[in-house]
């Protein structure tokens, strides 16, 4: 099995934060926020402002990087997530691909919706992988 590099989008707007309810066999009904797969090639950054437009139709600014995560999902999925942070910049927030979400909204970062996507809960628990 290989392992896949994800990127995770977390948009701010207004004290709030953006999350989507995934659809799908890879996390399906879970929740978590914008992000995919980084392309052969593809800088995180852009990726994570590709996904975000992709999926759920906005555009984001001032982008910087919040850690990363080892993710083994118990279907036998590896994934190492890069974690980017940003902020809202333009666009009304839609599904725009249906058949990887079914619901998009704003939370409270207190507040957040359940059950989270693993990647997002490993994320939210601090298991960040150490970089230095």
């Amino acid at each position: 099995m290989k392992v896949r590099v994800g990127v995770g989008v977390l948009i701010w707007k207004d004290d709030k934060i953006l999350m989507i309810k995934r659809s799908g066999s890879h996390g399906h009904e879970t929740w978590s926020c914008p992000g995919g797969h980084l392309d052969y090639g593809e800088d995180p950054f852009e990726c994570a402002k590709r996904e975000t437009n992709e999926e759920v139709g906005i555009n984001i600014k001032n982008l910087r990087f919040k850690g990363i995560t080892n993710d083994l999902f118990k279907e036998g999925k590896h994934y190492i997530t890069i974690w980017i942070e940003s902020d809202y910049d333009s666009g009304n927030v839609t599904v725009n691909a249906k058949d990887e979400l079914t619901e998009v909204n704003w939370f409270s970062f207190d507040h957040l919706p359940t059950p989270l996507f693993q990647s997002m809960q490993n994320y939210l628990d601090g298991h960040l992988i150490q970089t230095s």
